[in-house]
């Protein structure tokens, strides 16, 4: 393959080779919710299941797409553009598709939000604070597992059922009804404060059991039921281990690295039981890596990197042992993130090793640095090789975008960059002010309680009960776009953020490039936020926007219980980078392949002839 390149072509190209030269491994795309979605070490102690799978399938042959959103429903995952409508765009014959909802269908106590909307219309009252995302188990829950099968085997994908990971609702030695997904003891009747209740052997508001009963409509469709597997684990270990082990603080629904790594191990397990993708699975004694590569992606001139990744080996000759983690000069590793060195210890016990690892590297010396990571017992050993990327940004012009939010939304622009201006969706300014006289500022900023910030309300006021993560459709946005011929690289995003009105306001905060937010990235994730205390939130994202490209920035908040006056509060946010001339782009392709080219838009180039030449025109690229 033959390519040249002008100005800042280096990085497109690499990014078009790799995506020219992939091999044709079978993809898994996965769907659901928070339980399966990807976190960023750095953020929170969660991790999806679907998070940790990749490191059970061989990764030269089956690829794990993993699109497990935090709070989608299997309505709300459907309808929103970010979601569905990119996985199954992507969906091509012989994929699979992991289906597995139910946690954020439950809202509403197992009524349709939709029909909870329209009887407050009918009768006068505000639908302000209403759960769109709820669906009936029986009914509308139904139909959009239904449309997730149609739809993949319309593309000629396969789909497989996956029923929901249980929820740790002990109820001494077994597992709630409700922590099933099934919530027959308790359930909203529309129009009534009062609950309703079924006999078990009803299976009316049994979202699992929905999941099943859908499957069997088909003759080619497979269920993995995970609740079952999932209830019997947690029983295995009890209570207290679970608590301590397998579950995040103060969570009894989303796992943190062991509960996640067991899950998908178990999953992996049951599909080679099935014969889906046996071949390609690996559950032997073999040590394993997630994330499977090595890749710390890329870096500024004077940042650290740190990345982590969790090491598993099961069945080992062993029950009690050590493993050492060593690494190659230029990286340094930790498994408490505080001391690093050249090399560190994970004892294990039960013949089986699940432990983290933290790689750190400074890059100083713009280039590629690469490395190796070695794990070994001294009867087992594996090897992961390991690459970063420093860029140096000199010789730009520095640009920011600052919302100081103390009196109105009105951003300060510096540089050749533009605000995208501050808006809500299902939220509102309720005033500028200060927190409250006991609010308390990080000392570095010099700030006392008077200082004033933007307080932000959810529409109709009152957070409801229930909410265990975010609302896809309650958020607060800022951004900065490139001017045209410009390129403009981010080298920070930083905020403060504070909950009012008492302990208990939480939020997650992302960035994305794509405006429908279908490639988010998360920064951070703040759960039961101390009341009047201020938060600094801080990244280095190194992330490139160009020639009217945008970066958004979202605050996702909730809060842990139905309450009235709680506002989350906003401070300082602001976005920085450095801009660079982007005219004269002269990227050059001869294509050797028939898929896998992207302009600058993200925009897939559309049925790529063999041995054409493409050209990078502006922010898109058209054949020469």
């Amino acid at each position: 393959m033959k390519f040249s390149y002008k100005r800042w072509g280096f990085g497109l190209v690499a990014l078009l080779l790799s995506a020219l030269t992939a091999t044709a491994a079978v993809k898994v795309h996965t769907i659901g919710d928070s339980t399966m979605a990807n976190y960023d070490e750095n953020s929170t102690d969660k991790r999806g299941w679907c998070q940790m799978l990749q490191q059970f399938f061989n990764a030269d042959e089956v690829v794990i797409n993993n699109r497990g959103k935090s709070g989608a429903s299997s309505k709300s995952f459907y309808l929103e553009s970010a979601y569905w409508k990119t996985v199954i765009a992507n969906v091509n014959e012989g994929d699979y598709v992991l289906i597995q909802f139910a946690h954020n269908d439950e809202k509403n106590g197992g009524l349709d939000g939709d029909d909870v909307i329209a009887h407050a219309k009918e009768n006068g009252q505000s639908t302000d604070g209403i759960d769109y995302r709820g669906t009936t188990a029986s009914g509308t829950f139904k139909k959009y597992i239904r449309a997730y099968i149609e739809e993949t085997k319309a593309k000629g994908g396969k789909p497989v059922i996956v029923t929901p990971i249980c929820r740790k609702y002990f109820s001494g030695n077994t597992i709630r009804r409700n922590g099933m997904h099934d919530l027959g003891d308790s359930f909203s009747i529309l129009g009534s404060s009062s609950k309703g209740s079924v006999p078990e052997s009803d299976n009316t508001y049994d979202y699992a059991q929905a999941l099943r009963d859908v499957a069997a409509e088909y003759e080619d469709v497979p269920v993995i039921d995970l609740t079952l597997m999932t209830r019997d684990l947690y029983l295995s270990y009890g209570e207290s281990y679970c608590t301590a082990n397998l579950f995040c603080t103060d969570d009894s629904t989303h796992p943190k690295k062991m509960g996640a790594t067991l899950i998908a191990r178990l999953f992996a397990q049951a599909m080679k039981e099935q014969g889906i993708l046996a071949e390609h699975i690996i559950v032997g004694t073999d040590i394993t890596f997630s994330p499977t590569t090595g890749d710390f992606g890329k870096a500024y001139a004077g940042q650290t990197l740190v990345k982590e990744f969790n090491i598993s080996a099961f069945g080992l000759a062993s029950q009690t042992g050590t493993f050492t983690f060593t690494v190659s000069e230029g990286f340094e590793v930790s498994t408490d993130k505080k001391n690093y060195a050249q090399s560190a210890t994970a004892d294990y016990t039960g013949g089986n090793l699940i432990s983290s690892v933290y790689i750190r590297a400074t890059m100083n010396t713009p280039g590629t640095l690469s490395g190796t990571l070695t794990a070994t017992d001294g009867t087992v050993s594996r090897e992961l090789p390991l690459v970063a990327e420093c860029i140096d940004l000199s010789g730009g012009e520095e640009v920011s975008v600052l919302w100081p939010l103390t009196s109105n939304p009105d951003p300060v622009v510096t540089g050749p960059c533009m605000a995208v201006d501050e808006s809500w969706s299902g939220m509102y300014v309720q005033k500028y002010s200060s927190i409250n006289s006991k609010a308390v500022w990080p000392a570095e900023t010099g700030r006392d309680a008077s200082y004033k910030t933007q307080r932000n309300l959810l529409e109709g006021d009152t957070w409801p009960a229930g909410e265990i993560d975010e609302v896809s459709t309650r958020y607060i946005q800022f951004g900065m776009t490139a001017p045209a011929q410009t390129k403009i690289d981010i080298d920070k995003i930083s905020l403060f953020v504070a909950g009012a009105g008492g302990s208990g306001m939480r939020c997650k905060v992302y960035y994305a490039t794509a405006a429908d937010f279908s490639n988010a990235v998360l920064i951070q994730e703040l759960t039961s936020m101390a009341g009047n205390q201020v938060y600094a939130i801080e990244t280095i994202p190194v992330v490139s926007i160009a020639d009217g490209q945008s970066l958004y920035l979202r605050v996702y908040p909730w809060y842990k219980n139905e309450a009235t006056g709680k506002t989350i509060c906003l401070s300082d946010v602001y976005i920085h980078g450095m801009a660079s001339d982007a005219t004269g782009i002269q990227t050059v392709i001869s294509d050797n392949a028939d898929s896998g080219m992207y302009d600058l838009m993200g925009r897939p180039v559309k049925n790529p002839v063999k041995g054409n030449i493409y050209v990078m025109k502006g922010k898109k690229i058209v054949r020469k």
